[in-house]
């Protein structure tokens, strides 16, 4: 008998590139700057500190995947790619779920691929409340670094399918600011597939943008090595200690790194709780705190015309109508039928006669910039979220759900589906405006999010902040933080372009001051 072979496989390597099968043994490695995580905000440090010569180590505690091995098994990629298969939570009333990559590229890999700039007023918001040496026009040239790098472009119109179609005609018929998503990509083929892996690599992840361009310039990445603990001689940070994780998920041979700076890029999840396992405190007592979360709620809406909206760009517009009100944006996304199917609260026969109309949904959701913050607490060495969904944050979800039914109904939907426990289905645009009339009970709302916020906050104020303005942690020597736990407050949207420009900023910080860290 042939044994079954996984869906996902290994590609060659490139140089510099080393798996668990390139370690043989208890390893010692040296090196200028030891880099945890190998998403949004580790890859542009890496490419940035090698291309000016740095000696860089970047470690990742997903495995390293090439193009070629994301493919249309949904459930292998999720697997593979997403931590704990894409099932973590914050715990609260109700518990979000949040998704997190964790492979070579990080969350860049599984992300839509929004790129979009740090709005002026949130920008202007962190230098005046928060003191931080930051504005919209000191931050423009490392927009534009990344810009490039990642190729930001609008899309190309042959790649918009009908459901962002739909989308765009009912903003338009509401009269509504839609705009066109702009994402890092070259000549997208509409494949869909964005938060499974991009299988053309039109996507620019930072697996395809910083990764190659990190290792042309000397950078090594090792994949399959989760970090425990960074390792300090007094205040000073010397490097990191941690394993090999086995295919199976056991621990394998120790690794430790030790090195001039330590810049930790696990994300607002991970990044606190890598400091907690070190010892590492802030006198604020915020580090943990402040988590943001963007919560997300979606609709399924049917129509009588075909929509197949697996044809397509993954979020080609955004409706910008009510980002001044706490609602980021509205979008139309799609998810294959399997993972669509788990979200339903039907079952059996009822689940098979909904999932006929697969091809004639359109899923759609909303982002609503989160006015409280929960906290990330470290349990038993492992990162636990909680947060508490505010009332008024709810009774803003509630609004959005009926301006976007309207918006649908505006485009011809017959029927919309809500993200509720026994709830009614939409007949009607009346039915939507109704939707006003009775608030929802916390633990009825089915809530996800993937924008994760601001648990190593920055400040000028010791006191009131974990980082400094850069992102080194106060009190702690050669210690960086370079992730979205900087962020002081939600950033409105899509966080990936203010993850990937700060960490240029500090990258260029650095070397400004190489004799400062490297010394």
């Amino acid at each position: 008998m042939v044994a079954a072979r996984s869906a996902l496989h290994e590609g060659t390597k490139p140089a510099n590139v080393f798996t668990r099968a390139d370690i043989h043994g208890d390893t010692v490695l040296d090196c200028d700057v030891v880099i945890v995580g190998s998403g949004a905000g580790g890859t542009p440090m890496a490419a940035e500190l090698a291309e000016a010569g740095f000696d860089v180590i970047v470690l990742e505690e997903g495995s390293y995947y090439q193009t070629r091995d994301f493919t249309a098994d949904t459930s292998a990629m999720v697997r593979q790619l997403y931590r704990d298969g894409g099932a973590t939570m914050a715990l609260g009333n109700p518990p979000i779920m949040f998704q997190e990559g964790r492979a070579v590229g990080g969350s860049t890999v599984i992300n839509g691929g929004m790129s979009w700039r740090t709005p002026d007023s949130i920008l202007e918001g962190w230098r005046d409340r928060d003191g931080l040496d930051i504005s919209p026009a000191s931050m423009e040239p490392y927009f534009e670094r990344v810009e490039r790098r990642i190729h930001v472009a609008p899309m190309d119109e042959s790649a918009i399918g009908m459901d962002n179609q739909l989308l765009k005609k009912g903003a338009d018929a509401k009269g509504w600011n839609i705009v066109g998503n702009l994402r890092n990509q070259v000549h997208c083929a509409g494949s869909n597939r964005c938060a499974f892996g991009c299988p053309t690599g039109a996507k620019q992840s930072a697996l395809v943008s910083y990764i190659p361009r990190a290792l042309h310039f000397g950078a090594r990445v090792y994949a399959d090595v989760g970090v425990e603990r960074i390792t300090r001689n007094g205040k000073r940070a010397t490097g990191v200690m941690g394993h090999v994780k086995n295919a199976d998920g056991s621990r394998g041979h120790h690794i430790a790194v030790r090195s001039k700076l330590v810049v930790a890029a696990c994300g607002a999840i991970h990044t606190p709780a890598l400091l907690a396992r070190s010892g590492i405190q802030s006198r604020s007592g915020l580090l943990g705190g402040n988590l943001s979360l963007h919560p997300n709620v979606k609709v399924v809406a049917i129509f009588d015309e075909r929509v197949t909206g697996w044809q397509g760009a993954h979020q080609a517009f955004q409706v910008r109508e009510f980002a001044e009100q706490g609602l980021g944006c509205f979008a139309a996304i799609n998810m294959p039928p399997s993972v669509l199917a788990m979200s339903f609260p039907h079952r059996g026969a009822q689940l098979g006669q909904l999932m006929q109309h697969y091809d004639h949904m359109v899923l759609a959701g909303l982002l609503c910039e989160d006015t409280t913050t929960g906290r990330v607490r470290t349990i038993n060495g492992r990162p636990q979220a909680f947060y508490q969904l505010s009332p008024h944050d709810a009774a803003n979800m509630l609004r959005g759900l009926s301006l976007l039914s309207e918006l649908l109904f505006a485009a011809g939907a017959r029927r919309i589906l809500l993200p509720f426990h026994n709830a009614p289905e939409l007949q009607s645009p009346d039915d939507a405006r109704r939707l006003l009339d009775n608030p929802v009970k916390p633990s009825n709302w089915e809530v996800v999010t993937v924008h994760m916020m601001g648990t190593a906050k920055m400040g000028a104020d010791r006191a009131g902040s974990v980082t400094d303005d850069t992102g080194f942690v106060h009190d702690v020597d050669r210690l960086l933080v370079a992730d979205a736990s900087l962020f002081p407050t939600p950033v409105r949207v899509n966080p990936m372009e203010t993850i990937m420009a700060l960490s240029t900023r500090a990258a260029g910080r650095v070397i400004e001051n190489r004799r400062r860290y490297i010394a």
